[in-house]
């Protein structure tokens, strides 16, 4: 026995051997007849150029008599003419041999022998030797010690070769521009590094002396991009400039030199100003200034540096207020209506906001200097409006004159109450500039509605003096402002501005998302917020489809859309809240969503496009989610196994799936007919779920307790098989993609190949005690179980095949066939020490023999069947 079992095993390791040897024959042979097939080609080719006179020259009897040989010696010259053009040679009537393309390593060696004889070939030897040559003199160097040269030398020699780089780009700035301009900024920059490198790094610099060179040098770039007319130039010197307090910072915190030094840069970008329309420098002092002055303020400013920071925010703010003047003066006239409203607007929006920072604790003073600015910006406005070329400059001026006469009165006022007025007073504003086609009462409306937001937020402070849900101050706040955004939207889509429209729809739906939402994080538990917030979201897209249906609009269709969406995260915190969606006040809100979402679908019929097929699609996918959540906890709460609850979650799945199938006119509501183009796509999503969970299922060692473990008739395996019925159900229908059709019957083949699978090596887990883990795929009788299924599903598939004439299906069994064999001899041999392996071998090999019983050869193509071959 013994005997028979190594020589099975030698046979078994001959037979791969055997066919690697034959492969590694077959392809010598075939490198041999290829270079015979040339030669005899190249050969032909050769005696057909050597005939120097064509046959139809030559007499009868000299056609065929043989060629006779050369003379030794040559012939004299006058019996010498010049031939006849030779014809080609005629192609061989077979196959002509295509010889292959040039390998790597000849491509390589053709690309070197072209780098060394094409193009500039002196220099591009003369760099290869000059980089060899220093790289050999660096090495001798360091070798001999002689690059230890003190850093002040080293320093030195940067500054010297920088200055030296500076001033041959100064001299070449009439011959070669961007070269030139390029070797200055970079020459400067190197200056500037040095600087930062002698002062921070070595400490070969006084800080004093140090930034006294780096304004001279930032002063040098500008006046160097002035002269030269070089934006860019002027960016990287206003940059370093900058840039230069940060990295030179001593952190002695000392704020009015940092400011002074930014006072005297600012001056440098208004004197650039009068003389280059630069925007982008503009924009760079603006930001430098101020998002430094502001990160200074947040981190570091007291009450007692108000005197010392009171008049750089001023002069600061001059400026930038100057500075679009100027802008605009060096436009040509017909663009001076040109206004760069990053600065207009940006400047006194940040610097009020500095200002209220600074004087919080005094709202009277606040206010006074509001007015100002409101009086300011009215004379500026009253002086640029005359001039046609400065008209937008003065309206933006008049805005912001109403905006800061505006901002006064709430500075004095209750926050909220000032709030509610803005609001409502904006929404009426835009309404009147609308019907009287006027800009400047639209602007305003916009800016109290964002004036009543700013005083909303301002009156944090008197939020928990609030006792009830939403009947309160806050929450009546943050309604109205919602009210005007909403009221707002409408003015504009009834006037045709459906683009501000939007904007202002979006802010109403801001402060009504958020206002509400805000009450229910304040008011309720936290186990009840999550069902709160479900609620919201299904009042909302109540309400927004209600409208949608007497006003169609795409937004309306998408607010309707997003709400419904919402619920997907909103179920999963209602799962962390109370370890399931009905759990708490989560049935009632729940049902609230299905009522009122119901009616919202119907409500999207007409209108709302592919907007109300997704909300469906979405409708639909949200429902088994919510179930499987549902059912899954009971399965835990009632201590059923794995398998139970595999089962539990794919259960509302398949019911959707099924109904798909069977009852589509039922999942189609409530948009009917429009939703059936959804078709395809959803049950494309629903099978690929399913599959999922399928494979899934297959990882999990499925307990059926409190049932034992049966095969087939277990909870999770019923899933599978429920699952992959449907599946062939749908491949099988014409809903199906043409491509998964086509493709059917390889793929069941496949899922059913793995569930047979899955479903021995559950038996093995199950029944024969084997750990789920890794010690499952080294168990022999794993091993052993998985060839004898294998084999016998490839016996199947082969005997069926050739029975059938199904020469794919016998392909198939014999492919499977082959991997069992692969897995005895990678595998299986090495459980030849005990019976189950022993037995794998044997099975194997009695199945094999049946197959040559029954089915020795393939089928024979039915053409061959037809002419009885």
């Amino acid at each position: 026995m013994e005997a028979l079992i190594v020589m099975l095993v030698l046979a078994a390791l001959a037979i791969p051997l055997l066919l690697v040897v034959a492969l590694v024959m077959i392809a010598g042979l075939r490198r041999r007849i290829g270079v015979l097939e040339r030669a005899l080609f190249d050969g032909a080719a050769t005696a057909a150029t050597s005939r120097e006179v064509p046959r139809h020259a030559m007499p009868v009897d000299e056609a065929v008599a043989p060629v006779p040989p050369m003379p030794a010696s040559p012939p004299p010259a006058a019996w010498v003419a010049t031939p006849p053009p030779i014809a080609p040679p005629p192609l061989p009537a077979g196959p002509t041999p295509v010889s292959a393309g040039p390998g790597l390593l000849e491509r390589g060696i053709a690309a070197a022998k072209r780098w060394f004889t094409e193009g500039n070939v002196p220099v591009k030897i003369g760099m290869l030797v000059l980089l060899a040559g220093v790289a050999a003199l660096l090495k001798y160097v360091s070798d001999q010690g002689l690059l230890d040269v003190p850093i002040e030398l080293r320093l030195a020699g940067i500054t010297v070769a920088a200055l030296a780089l500076l001033g041959f780009g100064w001299q070449q700035r009439d011959h070669r521009r961007l070269f030139a301009l390029a070797l200055q900024g970079g020459a400067i920059g190197v200056l500037l590094l040095t600087i930062f490198a002698a002062f921070k790094r070595y400490d070969m610099l006084d800080p004093a002396l140090a930034f006294i060179a780096s304004i001279a040098l930032v002063a040098g770039l500008c006046v160097l991009a002035v002269v030269q007319n070089s934006r860019t130039l002027a960016v990287l010197g206003i940059l370093a400039g900058f840039m230069a307090p940060l990295w030179l910072s001593t952190g002695s915190n000392n704020h009015v030199g940092l400011f002074s030094y930014y006072a005297v840069l600012n001056a440098g970008v208004f004197a650039i100003a009068w003389f280059r329309p630069w925007r982008a420098l503009n924009l760079l002092g603006f930001v430098f200034t101020f998002g430094i002055g502001m990160a200074w303020g947040v981190l570091q400013y007291r009450a007692e540096d108000l005197a010392t920071t009171q008049p750089f925010l001023a002069l600061f703010f001059a400026f930038y207020l100057l500075i679009p003047l100027l802008y605009a003066r060096r436009q040509p006239a017909a663009k001076r209506d040109l206004v760069d409203g990053s600065l207009v607007f940006g400047t006194p929006l940040v610097a009020f906001s500095l200002q209220a920072a600074m004087l919080h604790d005094q709202p009277m003073l606040l206010a006074g200097i509001a007015v100002g600015l409101a009086a300011l910006y009215a004379v500026l406005a009253r002086a640029l409006v005359a001039r046609a070329s400065y008209r937008v400059l003065a309206q933006s001026h008049a805005v912001l004159a109403v905006g800061f006469a505006t901002l006064a009165i709430p500075l004095a006022l209750s926050a909220r109450a000032t709030g509610a007025v803005f609001a409502l007073e904006g929404a009426g504003l835009v309404w009147l500039g609308l019907r009287q086609r006027r800009w400047l009462p639209q602007a305003s409306g916009a800016l109290l509605q964002v004036a009543a937001a700013f005083a909303f937020v301002v009156g944090a402070d008197y939020w928990q003096g609030d006792a009830r849900l939403l009947l309160n101050a806050t929450a009546m706040g943050a309604l109205l402002l919602a009210i005007a955004g909403f009221a707002s939207a409408w003015s504009c889509r009834r006037a045709g501005r459906g683009s501000v429209g939007l904007v202002y729809y979006l802010w109403g739906l801001l402060w009504w998302l958020g206002g509400l939402v805000h009450e229910c994080v304040r008011f309720l538990p936290d186990r009840h917020e999550p069902d709160a917030l479900l609620v919201l979201a299904a009042v909302t897209a109540w309400i927004v489809a209600e409208v949608h249906r007497r006003q169609p609009a795409q937004v309306l269709a998408l607010t309707t859309l997003c709400m419904l969406a919402a619920g997907f995260p909103l179920l999963l915190w209602q799962q962390h809240a109370h370890t399931q969606p009905f759990g708490g006040m989560g049935g009632l809100a729940w049902l609230a969503m299905l009522l009122l979402g119901s009616r919202a679908l119907h409500a999207l019929r007409q209108g709302a496009g592919m907007a109300a097929s997704i909300a469906q699609f979405l409708w639909w996918l949200l429902w088994p989610t919510v179930l499987s959540l549902t059912l899954q906890q009971l399965a835990r709460h009632a201590g059923l196994g794995q398998g139970w609850m595999v089962l539990a979650l794919a259960l509302p799945w398949l019911l959707l799936a099924a109904l798909t199938i069977r009852r589509w006119r039922w999942i189609s509501l409530p948009l009917g007919t429009a939703f059936d183009a959804a078709r395809p796509a959803f049950q494309c999503l629903l099978f690929v779920v399913l599959g999922l969970a399928w494979l899934w299922a297959h990882v999990l060692p499925g307990d059926a307790s409190p049932l034992p473990w049966l095969p087939l008739v277990n909870p999770a395996e019923l899933m599978q098989w429920a699952a992959l019925l449907l599946a062939a159900r749908w491949l099988y229908s014409e809903q199906a993609p043409l491509p998964l059709r086509r493709g059917r019957i390889p793929l069941l083949a496949i899922a059913g190949f793995i569930a047979l699978t899955s479903l021995t090596l559950h038996a093995v887990h199950h029944w024969g005690q084997v750990a789920w883990d890794g010690a499952l795929w080294r168990s022999t009788l794993a091993q052993t179980s998985l060839t004898v299924v294998w084999s016998v599903l490839g016996v199947i598939a082969w005997v069926w095949g050739s029975r059938r004439g199904q020469r794919v299906l016998w392909t198939v069994g014999a492919v499977l066939m082959a991997v069992v064999l692969a897995k005895l001899i990678l595998i299986d041999r090495q459980h030849l020490g005990n019976l189950l392996g022993i037995a794998s071998f044997i099975a194997y090999g009695l199945l094999c023999t049946v197959v040559g019983y029954f089915a020795p050869a393939p089928p024979r193509p039915a053409s061959l069947v037809e002419e009885g071959e």
